[in-house]
C-alpha cells in the first residue's frame, strides 16, 4: 500500500506535471481564464490518462514494439473523442468554452510521456495510482491558476462576484501574458517551499 501511496503523491507534488515536469502547458495556459474551465479541462485529461494507461498496461505485452507509439495515439484518440462527446452532450457550455483544447487532449504531452515511461512497463495497480497522481496534480494546479487569474481579471470565481462592485478588473490576468506571470509565481513558490524543506532536512 505504501508504494501505491508513494506513486500517487508523486503526481501530486514531486513530479507534478505543470510545476515540476513542466509539460502540457499550452493547454494549461489556455483554458485557466476561469475556474469551471481550468478544473473541467484538469478532469478531462485525468479521465482520459487514467482510461489509456490502464488499457495499454493490461495490453502491454501484447503491443508489438516497432507500431506501439501509433497504437498509443490510437487508444488516447478513443478515449479522447469519449470525454469529447461527454462534454458536448452533458456540458455544452464547459465544452465550448475549452473550444480545441479538449480534442487537443489527444497529443498532451503528459498523456503520452505516462504511457510511453510507465504504463507500457507496469502492472495495471500501479498505473492507476500513477494516472490519479498525475492527473489530480494537473488539475489542482490548473484550478489554482484559474483561481487567481479569475478573481484579479473579473473579480468573481465560480461566476460568483467576489470583489467589491467598485474593483476594477485587472485585464492583464486573463490574456495570455497574465497566465505566464502566475504561472511563473506558482513555480517559483513551489521552488522556495522545496529549499526551504531541503534545508529543515540538514
Amino acid at each position: 500500500m505504501s508504494r501505491f501511496f508513494k506513486i500517487f503523491t508523486n503526481g501530486l507534488v514531486k513530479e507534478n506535471p505543470l510545476l515540476v515536469l513542466m509539460i502540457g502547458l499550452c493547454s494549461a495556459l489556455a483554458v485557466t481564464t476561469s475556474v469551471v474551465n481550468g478544473i473541467g479541462m484538469g478532469l478531462s485529461m485525468t479521465f482520459v490518462l487514467l482510461m489509456s494507461e490502464v488499457v495499454i498496461s493490461i495490453f502491454r505485452k501484447l503491443i508489438p514494439e516497432s507500431i506501439r507509439i501509433p497504437i498509443f495515439i490510437i487508444v488516447i484518440a478513443a478515449f479522447t473523442t469519449v470525454i469529447d462527446y461527454m462534454l458536448k452532450a452533458y456540458f455544452p457550455d464547459l465544452s465550448k468554452a475549452m473550444g480545441v483544447f479538449i480534442p487537443l487532449i489527444v497529443v498532451n504531452c503528459i498523456i503520452m510521456g505516462r504511457v510511453e515511461s510507465f504504463a507500457s512497463k507496469q502492472p495495471v495497480g500501479n498505473v492507476i495510482f500513477d494516472a490519479l497522481g498525475m492527473g489530480l496534480g494537473y488539475t489542482w494546479v490548473l484550478a489554482g491558476i484559474s483561481l487567481v487569474r479569475e478573481l484579479l481579471g473579473n473579480g468573481s470565481i465560480l461566476g460568483f462576484q467576489i470583489l467589491p462592485e467598485s474593483y476594477t478588473p485587472i485585464l492583464f490576468f486573463i490574456l495570455p501574458p497574465g497566465g505566464f506571470f502566475i504561472f511563473a509565481l506558482f513555480i517559483s513558490f513551489n521552488s522556495f517551499l522545496k529549499s526551504k524543506n531541503k534545508e529543515a532536512r540538514i
